[in-house]
């Protein structure tokens, strides 16, 4: 079941006034998403432990940051994910490239083909394929198709997070899906229109 707002903030503010079973509760309630979001931007499980933790460690000490009227508890704590995970990418600066774009607006699939060559792919492969192709997509890119396609938030909720126009979130969304697109065309050979929406609407299948 989905939190509602009325008991997270019912939870938050017992958790303000010491109650630690509160605290736990809305760990409980809320890491899955957290942790989800992370290892979606990053591709790496140790690295979105680690954010996840960072995420409810910040929350314990600076709980009062977050105001139940400004938005869903949810999605404040993925946004502080966002924050987590972006800080450690860097710190890496190794598993996933932060490079612009570039003119043609082509980003090699080399290091997604290389290791398992693909002819006729199963639908787990699919999925790797997908995954691997949102992780080669610059950060811009990559975090609205993660918020709006994976977490299936609206775009004014994600706008909101990101801290930017609702038409900039859906730009950069529909831009998105053009170079996943251009990707699993080159690893899949898709050829058709149809096969891009069925791609399309069926997305957040392979989170």
């Amino acid at each position: 079941m989905s939190p509602t707002p009325d008991k997270d903030a019912e939870l938050v503010r017992r958790m303000r006034a010491g109650d630690e079973p509160a605290f736990l509760a809305l760990y409980r309630e809320h890491r899955a998403a957290v942790y989800r979001f992370a290892l979606l931007m990053s591709g790496s499980a140790a690295l979105a432990e680690e954010a996840s933790q960072e995420v409810f460690l910040s929350f314990i000490r600076r709980s009062a940051g977050y105001e139940p009227t400004s938005g869903s508890l949810r999605s404040y704590l993925v946004g502080n994910a966002r924050h987590q995970v972006l800080r450690l990418l860097k710190r890496e600066n190794s598993f996933v490239p932060f490079e612009e774009e570039q003119e043609d607006s082509s980003i090699s699939l080399e290091f997604i083909v290389r290791e398992d060559p693909l002819t006729d792919c199963t639908r787990k492969e699919l999925v790797r394929l997908v995954r691997q192709a949102v992780l080669a997509l610059p950060v811009r890119y990559r975090e609205v198709v993660v918020l709006c396609d994976f977490h299936e938030m609206r775009y004014a909720e994600a706008a909101q997070l990101l801290q930017c126009p609702v038409g900039t979130v859906n730009s950069r969304l529909h831009r998105a899906h053009e170079l996943l697109m251009k990707k699993l065309r080159a690893s899949t050979k898709l050829q058709t229109n149809a096969a891009d929406e069925e791609w399309l609407t069926r997305l957040r299948c392979f989170a």
